[in-house]
């Protein structure tokens, strides 16, 4: 493998690895805004 095929796979493994973890941390996200919510609906259905 050359120099230019061996840069350009880094550079590709580096972008799957970041876009990996920025799906991770949506999902984070996204369950913590859905604990937030039926928290409040639960605390509001108590009143």
């Amino acid at each position: 493998m050359n120099k230019k095929r061996k840069a350009q796979r880094a550079r590709h493994e580096a972008l799957v690895e970041k876009k990996g973890k920025d799906v991770v941390m949506w999902i984070i996200v996204a369950l913590i805004a859905f604990a937030l919510v039926y928290m409040g609906i639960t605390i509001y259905g108590m009143m």
